[in-house]
């Protein structure tokens, strides 16, 4: 009784504190309100609609006027036999994705970190993060370009090599290749800033007595470099990890073609096809918050795992 009661007391005394601390810096706190007014707004006021998942959706009885049928779209999903197909490629493509598009920037940041001649790694850095900034439309058009099957580079130089020309975007077995790579060409350099950051911020004495112990770059690399980034890795996996399942669907949909479907159907891609393309609303809002809660799950048991592991977490 006496623990229930100064519990009851110490929570009256941490509010006030907090609205003391509140009332103390409200101009700091001010700059808080736009942030939290956008994700209110956008973020958090359209969760109402999920329920749309579990209704039989008519758009002119309107969200709450529409009938309640529970789970039996997640039912009618589970049991399609598209399902499994589809989720086999997004999780196969997400993890492939995530085990060789994960690992590169940090390599990269560690060896641009290296470079000693300002000019140069300034003009490494600018080359690296400018295809961030292409659209992803000229990307794939880029990719269609470069492996079109009579005038493609890819192919041309396959040609002078002895090769058989291969319709890339014609094969289904090219699709995931040809995704990962172009996400690695793409955002390589834009995900490595955090990691170029969090190096420079490392204690320049720490290399210094290293050096003086006759430590080698690579010495260094592997006992100051990449211990001193692991927080950061840690952190930036977890987030990694909770978008294992959201995969860019503007790519995936843009690179689909007739004879790669078998590979390149996604979550994404068919969710906008069931609710744009064939009007099924509460089937594709049924798929995708299927999607939703995986990316949930994943990132709390993969911010467990690293929390026991390293100790390190996202909270």
């Amino acid at each position: 009784m006496i623990r229930i009661a100064f519990k009851r007391s110490v929570t009256p005394m941490r509010e006030s504190l907090l609205l003391r601390r509140i009332i103390a810096h409200w101009q700091a706190y001010l700059f808080l309100v736009p942030a939290v007014l956008y994700f209110a707004i956008f973020h958090y006021g359209p969760m109402y609609g999920i329920q749309i998942a579990f209704r039989n959706f008519n758009a002119t009885a309107g969200i709450w006027g529409s009938p309640w049928v529970g789970l039996a779209h997640f039912e009618r999903l589970f049991l399609s036999p598209l399902f499994v197909n589809i989720l086999q490629n997004t999780v196969l493509l997400s993890v492939l994705n995530l085990l060789i598009g994960f690992p590169i920037p940090i390599l990269f940041a560690i060896l641009l970190n290296q470079i000693s001649r300002p000019r140069l790694k300034k003009a490494i850095q600018t080359i690296s993060f400018a295809p961030f900034f292409v659209s992803i439309v000229v990307v794939v058009a880029i990719m269609f370009v470069f492996t079109y099957l009579q005038t493609g580079v890819i192919n041309i130089i396959i040609d002078i090599l002895g090769g058989d020309r291969i319709h890339f975007f014609g094969r289904a077995e090219w699709f995931r290749p040809l995704f990962i790579i172009s996400e690695v060409w793409q955002r390589t350099g834009w995900d490595s800033i955090i990691y170029i950051a969090a190096l420079v911020s490392i204690s320049p004495e720490l290399h210094e007595a290293a050096m003086a112990d006759g430590a080698s770059k690579l010495r260094r690399i592997i006992h100051i470099d990449i211990p001193s980034i692991i927080p950061t890795v840690v952190v930036m996996f977890v987030l990694r990890a909770g978008q294992l399942m959201s995969l860019g669907f503007e790519k995936a949909f843009l690179m689909q073609t007739p004879l790669n479907l078998e590979t390149s159907e996604i979550i994404a891609t068919y969710v906008f096809r069931m609710g744009v393309r064939q009007g099924q609303f509460s089937f594709a809002a049924s798929a995708g918050l299927f999607n939703s809660v995986v990316n949930l799950t994943l990132i709390l048991l993969v911010n467990q795992i690293c929390r026991k592991l390293s100790g390190k977490g996202l909270w």
